[in-house]
């Protein structure tokens, strides 16, 4: 799996971790103050598409100070033809979007025993 970020608009690229265990892949993207409202992932092709977006109210009356601010976020991710696109789970909890992929019973390594 690739990771790969394109700049079409002005996004933030958020932080990741891609790992590997017993068929499943899990991809961690760092999506603060997101709500799962403001996500959408998708796949077309071989391309994993992952789009957030967060909205601060407006404050009524003058800013005094004003750190925070509103962001796009955008992480591209190239699949290989190992993954499959039928098994996809995601969920979002503390601002961490975890997805889970599953690598087909094709790809899986197998064991071949010794006659």
């Amino acid at each position: 799996m690739e990771n790969k970020s394109v700049e079409r608009r002005r996004y933030a690229v958020p932080a990741c971790a891609i790992s590997e265990e017993g068929g499943t892949v899990t991809v961690r993207v760092e999506m603060p103050g997101v709500p799962k409202e403001g996500l959408e992932i998708k796949i077309e092709g071989n391309e994993l598409s992952v789009l957030g977006e967060r909205r601060e109210a407006e404050a009524r009356g003058l800013y005094l100070v004003r750190e925070r601010r509103s962001d796009s976020y955008q992480k591209l991710f190239t699949l290989d033809d190992s993954i499959s696109r039928e098994e996809v789970e995601a969920s979002l909890e503390n601002g961490i979007l975890t997805m889970r992929l599953q690598v087909k019973e094709a790809a899986k390594p197998k064991r071949i025993e010794i006659a």
